[in-house]
């Protein structure tokens, strides 16, 4: 299974669009797959269903933090060479949906939704493009990560 239909996947069990990109590359993060689900949890829905920053965009940010980000209080090049990085996922995210913005690509007027989640129904599922934004999310950092392997 490619790292976009576990991400897919994971989404389509219930896990939020930030827990589904995150847990996709759980094999390359030496972190407890419950303490990786607990750390995404609030990311979900644009951040906790502010329809902010998608969570799957946050999820590569994530990610990408664990396996390339710095550790110390960095103010320099460390911290320039790796917002370098988000900023270059971002980018490749936005060429593929014109924004990284949650309730831009849904469509949505409102900027911060009640916090109460949908239920996960067929109906749900066919009104949201978010499955297939999962898995670009999943594609372009496992695109990124073959392209600049981890030291």
């Amino acid at each position: 299974m490619t790292r976009r239909e576990a991400a897919m996947a994971n989404f389509m069990n219930g896990y939020n669009c930030s827990q589904s990109v995150v847990l996709a590359f759980k094999d390359l993060i030496p972190i407890d797959e419950a303490v990786l689900s607990r750390m995404a949890s609030s990311f979900g829905g644009g951040m906790g269903r502010l329809r902010e920053v998608c969570g799957s965009v946050s999820g590569m940010f994530m990610v990408a933090g664990i396996l390339y980000g710095y550790d110390g209080p960095e103010t320099g090049q460390v911290k320039a060479d790796h917002y370098v990085r988000i900023q270059e996922l971002a980018r490749r995210f936005e060429e593929k949906h014109g924004t990284i913005i949650c309730r831009e690509m849904l469509g949505l007027s409102v900027r911060h939704d009640v916090p109460v989640p949908e239920a996960r129904t067929a109906e749900y599922y066919k009104k949201r493009p978010c499955p297939e934004i999962i898995g670009d999310a999943a594609e372009i950092l496992d695109e990124y990560i073959k392209e600049n392997p981890p030291q």
